[in-house]
């Protein structure tokens, strides 16, 4: 191996027994990691670079899994011939890792400082006092503001992006030669997913560490990727310089991948998929690349457009502190003094970071929480204080998909009794076979197999669960949709098929989306009029494309600027 490189992986081979079958997770593959360089491992979900990492860790579970070939080679020792015993010494300390999601990861029942301790301690010998003052500094590093008060807390007390920050500071406790990061910005805040990065490459060129960045998106790793290895199906299918990559990709799904992420500067009638650009089999397409990018016209509002829902000084606040005598003494202000209009079939954007009261407008705005005060007017008809049989008969027209579909499927009902269910609720169609032709009418009409009817959700892939959801949504006719953070987490590929078919069905059904996403480049793909959302209040409201050509307000601004631009700062500076 040459001592330019870390580590390196030979011809590595992974399999995992199913009740289907063997599953090939890693078919032969082989890559470099150099000293003190960062390296984009990239890829949808089922590519292999999680398993690929693991393997790194020695966290591969034996069984199901199994290495059936193939070396992994750290400063020249095979790792896979090493014992459990040393490899917990090197995990955490020369090899660390920072996982997807920071709450599951971290203890919810010690305080994030202690967390910190526990890794200085075993791998560094140091004593509590010694450990908990080089925590102290850790945090301070991270940039978790009042570092010697948050070292108390514990991780639900923490946001997303501060919890990202403590394990990172996990991971570089022991200035770790290599650090792997899998995913460690997916379904964070645009400004926080930039702060991270800043962060990650801040602290790579201190402390000299190695890095293997792992996400799905392209964009993301742009300008801190020296190298990118791109992976599909268990198989490298391109690797080489980042500038080489992005300026001539040879292989298809890398030209997928690159093509099919919103830009703030085209838009088109349709994004590109990767389907668009390869077949099943992994060969290119003949296919005009061209007709993807027709630019996408601006769709005035008209008279035609009539106001379907108008909220007006609506206030959602909750109680936050309370006195001796159960007075409430401080609130939460949610949502505080909303107006604002959404057009019958066109799109309105709600964007803004975390915390920022978009899902509680909307779920005020569909009757699921109750307002402090204000009103919403739907179809000109008073819904604020709407009850029983009225407010149900209401639901059959306004309808929500939500952020995490296997979250909002009953993991013990098939997709068909899931679909068939507002059905049943609200009498729609007559006996059961109608109701599930119905279903099955459903399935074809989102992308789907009416063969499908009668799996379970965990049979499904999140793209896949995202349909069967929309698919639920659509299943009492509505007339409005609220999809709160419905692309956030899917992969980039994934995400573009659920806006073109979110575009096809407005289209067919003439619906009004309320579209909730803190990723200004996808709402500006997928909206008519946008609102910009900052502590509870709509501090900007304008066509799309006016607040993306003319921002008005200095958050608006902070948020355009923190959407990764998607090419290497050679080229940005070309």
């Amino acid at each position: 191996m040459s001592s330019d490189n870390l580590l390196k992986i030979e011809n590595l081979s992974i399999e995992f027994k199913t009740d289907s079958g063997v599953v090939k997770a890693l078919k032969n593959i082989s890559f470099e990691i150099p000293r003190g360089k960062t390296v984009g491992l990239v890829g949808e979900s089922g590519s292999g670079k999680s398993v690929s990492s693991l393997a790194i860790m020695g966290l591969v579970p034996n069984p199901p899994g199994k290495v059936t070939s193939g070396k992994i080679l750290y400063n020249n020792e095979d790792l896979l011939k090493k014992s459990d015993a040393e490899m917990r010494k090197i995990r955490g300390n020369q090899i660390s890792m920072i996982f997807q999601e920071p709450m599951t990861s971290l203890n919810p029942v010690f305080t994030v400082g202690d967390q910190i301790c526990e890794t200085l301690m075993l791998h560094q010998n140091m004593t509590k006092k010694e450990a908990m003052a080089e925590a102290l500094e850790l945090l301070d590093q991270v940039g978790i503001p009042d570092p010697a008060g948050r070292i108390k807390s514990y991780p639900h007390e923490m946001s997303g992006g501060q919890r990202q920050r403590v394990m990172i500071a996990m991971a570089i406790a022991c200035k770790p030669d290599l650090l792997i990061a899998d995913e460690p910005t997916t379904a964070l805040d645009v400004t926080i997913q930039k702060q991270i990065l800043e962060l990650l490459a801040q602290l790579q060129k201190k402390y000299g560490m190695s890095v293997l960045f792992i996400t799905h998106d392209l964009a993301v790793i742009a300008d801190i990727a020296d190298e990118v290895i791109v992976m599909y199906r268990g198989d490298i299918v391109e690797k080489g310089s980042t500038d080489k990559i992005f300026i001539e990709a040879k292989h298809p799904y890398t030209k997928g991948l690159l093509s099919c992420r919103p830009s703030l500067e085209k838009n088109p009638e349709r994004l590109p998929t990767v389907d668009d650009f390869m077949t099943v089999d992994g060969k290119e397409k003949q296919f005009d690349v061209e007709s993807l990018k027709t630019a996408k016209g601006f769709r005035p509002i008209t008279e035609e457009n009539n106001v379907i829902l108008e909220v007006k000084n609506l206030k959602k606040y909750f109680p936050l502190k309370k006195g001796f005598w159960g007075q409430v003494k401080k609130h939460v202000k949610a949502v505080d003094d909303v107006s604002l209009k959404v057009r019958k079939g066109r799109t309105l954007g709600l964007v803004g970071e975390s915390g920022c009261g978009k899902t509680t407008l909307g779920r005020t705005i569909l009757r699921l929480l109750e307002s402090t005060d204000g009103s919403i007017h739907y179809n000109n008809q008073d819904i604020t204080h709407m009850k029983g049989e009225e407010l149900r008969n209401l639901r059959r027209n306004i309808q929500i998909i939500f952020q995490d579909p296997y979250a909002s499927l009953n993991p013990r009902m098939t997709v068909g009794a899931a679909i068939m269910e507002p059905l049943v609720i609200h009498g729609v169609g007559g006996s059961k076979a109608e109701r599930k032709k119905m279903a099955g009418d459903l399935m074809d009409k989102v992308g789907l197999s009416r063969e499908m009817l009668n799996r379970y959700p965990h049979e499904f892939s999140g793209g896949q669960r995202q349909r069967i959801c929309i698919a639920r949504a659509l299943a009492v006719k509505p007339d409005f949709i609220v999809c709160d953070e419905s692309v956030s987490a899917l992969d980039v590929s994934v995400q573009a098929q659920i806006l073109n078919l979110l575009l096809d069905l407005q289209e067919e059904f003439n619906l009004t989306y309320v579209f909730i996403s803190h990723d200004l480049a996808v709402v500006k793909f997928i909206s008519d009029e946008l609102a910009v959302m900052n502590s509870g209040k709509v501090v900007e409201f304008a066509d799309a494309v006016s607040i993306y050509e003319n921002p008005k307000q200095d958050y608006t601004k902070k948020l355009l600027s923190a959407i990764p631009k998607g090419k290497p700062k050679a080229l940005l500076n070309a």
